[in-house]
């Protein structure tokens, strides 16, 4: 999975704390978060088609599932990266 965020702002701080949680507490076995800070590498965003922060990206396996957001609701949170 791959966090996009944008600095310290307060979304981005609540987002990797939730995303965090949610992948220790529902996919400890195997997961690999990789966090991207868009004000130190803005190219990055192009490459992923990101236009807003925070988002959440599940890469694999496919298809690719992308959520918005703080991930807060960690009901919306695994409907979203569990669908298939």
């Amino acid at each position: 999975m791959r966090l996009y965020v944008a600095g310290g702002a307060p979304n981005s701080v609540r987002a990797i704390a939730n995303a965090r949680a949610i992948c220790e507490e529902h996919f400890a076995a195997s997961h690999e978060l990789e966090i991207v800070d868009l004000l130190e590498h803005p190219n990055r965003a192009q490459a992923d088609g990101i236009v807003v922060t925070p988002t959440l990206l599940k890469l694999s396996p496919l298809p690719v599932q992308r959520v918005v957001g703080s991930l807060s609701d960690t009901t919306q949170v695994l409907l979203a990266l569990c669908s298939r």
